[in-house]
């Protein structure tokens, strides 16, 4: 019975060691875009402070630079995971970090500097016009390689991707186009007024 409880614990900590290992290395799908995070499988530490800052605004096919920031908690190393809700807008990593599927996340455990994490990545906006909002989530860890000790929290930011905009020009804003009609006209009411004169005055 002491065998079979003996090996019960150490396969119950070896299953959460290899959670804990496997998600040293990154992970995706915890952006809380889908109501998952980090603290899915951290648990008990002190939750950080995490934010997004960069552009709220994009033109169409323009890149921003952004950066998730995570500061407090046990405050020894951290991850990340990001993540938008257009499909037609496009992240690219930063130092530290990586591409899985359509999100990004960290490559492994970023140690703080003093109480603050950066992690920097980039933007695509889409070349129609529209919104994005993007879902940031991050780990501050004790670094012991567990799950214990750790918490995470989530974020969001909004971009807008406005419509294109006139190019300033005057037919642009209709001012050659009236122009260009209104002395025609002119002209020709002259042409016509013109030669009754003549007449008059001959």
């Amino acid at each position: 019975m002491r065998f079979a409880l003996s090996a019960l614990s150490a396969l119950s900590l070896s299953l959460l060691s290899s959670s804990a290992f496997a998600n040293s290395a990154g992970v995706s799908g915890q952006s809380n875009k889908q109501n998952q995070s980090c603290n899915g499988c951290h648990f008990g530490g002190t939750a950080p402070t995490v934010t997004l800052t960069g552009p709220t605004e994009l033109e169409p096919g323009a890149t921003g630079q952004y950066t998730l920031v995570i500061t407090g908690g046990a405050a020894k190393v951290g991850g990340m995971n990001v993540a938008v809700d257009n499909s037609a807008a496009k992240l690219a990593a930063g130092t530290g970090s990586k591409t899985i599927g359509d999100e990004i996340t960290h490559i492994k455990p970023q140690a703080f500097t003093g109480n603050e994490l950066r992690f920097d990545f980039s933007l695509v906006a889409p070349t129609t016009p529209g919104t994005i909002k993007i879902f940031g989530a991050g780990n501050s860890a004790n670094g012991d390689l567990g799950s214990e000790g750790d918490r995470g929290s989530t974020t969001t930011l909004s971009v807008t991707v406005p419509g294109a905009k006139g190019d300033g020009s005057a037919e642009a804003q209709g001012g050659c186009s009236t122009t260009g009609n209104a002395s025609l006209l002119a002209f020709a009411l002259a042409a016509a007024v013109l030669p009754v004169l003549r007449r008059r005055w001959s």
